[in-house]
């Protein structure tokens, strides 16, 4: 009596995956000499194939020879079976590249203050493709100082947030997006307003009273604030200008939020060859964190726009 292998197949392999796709080519052409073509390969490689899926299968799938080519019962039930597995791969693939192109969830992002202004509109413009890649994403958008966004970040309360780059705190990664200018301004109604650009010295200047911020500066940026005469302080950008526009005060502020003032006729740039500074603004991520198909579908598109 003879007796048959009890399962042949511990696992299905990718390699048997590829065999079972040729099976279903020579079943669908009606034989080895009609699959040649579909498979580009010839019909010799096509018999040692299925003489190799039979042997993994333990079964007689099909009758060839002078008779023609013809299926055995096993091998209808494994041309059926063939159909399901198959079937099953490709809607996992398809249900697997839809969770990409149809993003569900949450984005929890961070912002410095009036970064809407930027030129670039980088981050407006990620925003922008990711509500059209992921239409049902819940994006919310949180104010806060540089500090509070850092700690967000960390904390996991903020997926991502947009900085000016102090130093790189431990935990974070740090994305560099643009670089941001900032003049030293003052409001029409300060004494300096319609003062000539010769008589500005710096020694004019440093007398003034004049507006600090609270949060985080590069070191290099912080030596332009330590010459000033700061009688004022302000925690974000919308607080500095508040006081510049009393007009008695001077202050930093960057040009692309000044500009819409400036040209208003409301605020002047002071000795803007020289009295300015640069500072890198960057996207700053938790290092280690969880996979988050909105985050990366985010970053990505923050990393291709310009």
């Amino acid at each position: 009596m003879s007796t048959r292998r009890t399962d042949p197949l511990a696992q299905v392999s990718d390699f048997e995956i590829r065999l079972l796709r040729i099976f279903r080519s020579v079943v669908e052409c009606g034989g080895f000499s009609a699959a040649e073509s579909v498979l580009g390969i010839g019909r010799s490689a096509i018999s040692l194939h299925m003489s190799d899926l039979e042997q993994r299968l333990g079964l007689r799938l099909c009758q060839r020879g002078r008779a023609g080519f013809a299926l055995t019962e096993e091998g209808r039930e494994v041309y059926q079976s063939t159909l399901q597995l198959l079937g099953a791969i490709e809607s996992f693939r398809s249900e697997v590249n839809g969770l990409h192109r149809n993003l569900r969830g949450e984005l929890n992002i961070g912002l410095t203050d009036n970064l809407v202004t930027v030129p670039h509109m980088r981050i407006t413009n990620a925003l922008a493709q990711l509500k059209q890649q992921g239409p049902d994403v819940q994006i919310n958008i949180r104010m806060t100082p540089p500090g509070e966004v850092e700690q967000g970040v960390l904390g996991g309360s903020l997926h991502v947030g947009v900085v000016p780059q102090v130093g790189a705190l431990s935990g974070l990664e740090y994305q560099s997006l643009y670089s941001e200018r900032s003049l030293l301004y003052c409001a029409v109604g300060h004494p300096l307003f319609y003062a000539a650009d010769d008589s500005l010295d710096d020694a004019r200047l440093d007398a003034q009273d004049a507006i600090s911020p609270t949060f985080r500066l590069p070191a290099e940026v912080q030596a332009h604030y330590q010459r000033l005469n700061c009688t004022a302080s302000a925690s974000d950008r919308e607080g500095v200008a508040f006081l510049l526009l009393t007009g008695r005060y001077i202050g930093y502020l960057a040009d692309h939020y000044a500009e819409a003032w400036v040209t208003q006729g409301r605020l002047r740039a002071l000795k803007p060859t020289q009295r300015f500074y640069e500072v890198n603004m960057a996207a700053v991520t938790r290092k280690g964190r969880r996979p988050n198909l909105v985050l990366e579908a985010f970053l990505e598109a923050l990393g291709s726009s310009r």
